[in-house]
């Protein structure tokens, strides 16, 4: 594989770096106080612009890039929060799990609006009281009533719950002497649903955020509310998971881009003790230490992204990059807030808001210490069986 950006990406590369610069990022502000009139009209632009959805399939209404060509497309679109929203990729995990496991009537649905922007979705899986590491201990149940799904529990961190049209909710539905992996289902619920209840929207570190506490109190829905087969929860959410930890570590790098932009800016522009800040040697280590890091994490984020194109399940790879890739955004931003000093800890610039979303970074979508020991089994796993762990495509 080569490492810089084919030449059949770059055109479209180049246009949705231009429309983040230029237009989403200078918008940043108002954004935040937006009462979504300006999300809507920059969305009108990036579909009329032929960027809308990109990384969807062509069979959906979407750009239907390959995962390695969407890499170097969602690197530059993950320069501001804001880019997955005004681009239409905020759905891409819940189309791609409907896709592959909706019903025609569910398809019909929720799948169309979802990739127009038309409806937002919303994924329930973590719960309050119990540790998210492990999911076989999730307390939401769900019982089969006649030809109604009866729903009682808990959960939190339900992003967009409070703007979306469903949740996609994971249950125990199976008794308790089931084998725990195939003890779950998946089933949508509209968020309109009598006992469908909104507990609050939980800042995470003083950003607002639509991340929800919502409790289910007898939530009755249609038997064919149920997403794919009965019991097999896991498999669905490991397959919307596994994705998802990679469209987050491509759009960490076009955060972490910008920090190191702002950060090589600053140290120009300022002076201290009679020079500039970049003939400071200590500064200069930021500047190897962020440009290591990030490319370091860009190329095992198109490692992972080139082996899922090769048709791998791409678990090392992706568990590697989830961990990597957040730890790398982290320092990268660390030290551009250093080298801005104490405005570095003001909303003058982006610096902290991509700090605090950054260290949200190694919790969801599994902890890092998850997926540590995830990588250092698997690979322990093929010695034990007599073999060695190649790198590179297998």
């Amino acid at each position: 594989m080569s490492f810089t950006v084919p030449d059949s990406v770059r055109p479209v590369r180049d246009a949705v770096h231009a429309f983040m610069t230029e237009r989403v990022e200078p918008a940043e502000p108002a954004l935040l106080e937006d009462d979504g009139s300006l999300l809507r009209e920059l969305q009108r632009e990036a579909k009329k612009e032929g960027l809308w959805a990109l990384g969807h399939p062509r069979a959906l209404g979407g750009g239907g890039l390959p995962f390695l060509d969407y890499a170097y497309v969602n690197e530059v679109q993950g320069r501001s929060e804001f880019g997955q929203l005004v681009l239409g990729t905020f759905t891409l995990q819940d189309s791609l799990m409907l896709h592959e496991h909706a019903s025609p009537a569910q398809r019909e649905r929720y799948l169309k609006p979802l990739v127009g922007g038309d409806i937002w979705p919303s994924f329930a899986m973590t719960e309050p009281l119990v540790s998210s590491s492990d999911p076989t201990q999730l307390k939401t149940t769900a019982v089969l009533d006649g030809d109604e799904w009866v729903i009682n529990g808990h959960k939190w961190f339900t992003t967009g719950a409070s703007r979306a049209a469903y949740t996609t909710v994971m249950c125990r539905t199976e008794p308790q002497e089931a084998p725990p992996h195939q003890a779950f289902s998946m089933i949508l619920v509209p968020t309109g649903t009598p006992g469908y209840t909104i507990v609050r929207e939980t800042p995470v570190l003083g950003l607002a955020g639509a991340h929800c506490e919502v409790r289910y109190d007898d939530v009755r829905v249609p038997s064919a509310n149920l997403l794919g087969p009965r019991g097999q929860g896991f498999v669905i959410a490991q397959r919307r998971l596994g994705p998802g930890r990679i469209f987050h570590c491509m759009r960490w790098l076009g955060q972490a881009q910008r920090a190191f932009d702002l950060m090589c800016g600053r140290l120009h522009a300022r002076s201290a003790f009679g020079e500039p800040l970049a003939r400071k040697q200590l500064m200069r280590q930021h500047v190897f230490d962020s440009y290591a890091e990030i490319q370091s994490a860009r190329l095992l984020t198109l490692h992972a992204a080139h082996a899922m194109d090769a048709g791998q399940d791409a678990r090392v790879e992706i568990g590697a990059i989830k961990v990597v890739g957040a730890r790398m955004l982290h320092n990268v931003i660390d030290r551009a807030i250093q080298v801005y000093g104490a405005a570095g800890l003001t909303p003058d610039t982006p610096l902290d808001r991509m700090y605090r979303h950054a260290r949200a970074g190694r919790i969801y979508d599994g902890p890092d210490e998850v997926h540590v020991d995830s990588v250092g089994r698997r690979i322990l796993g093929a010695y034990a069986a007599g073999g060695n762990w190649e790198f590179g495509l297998r």
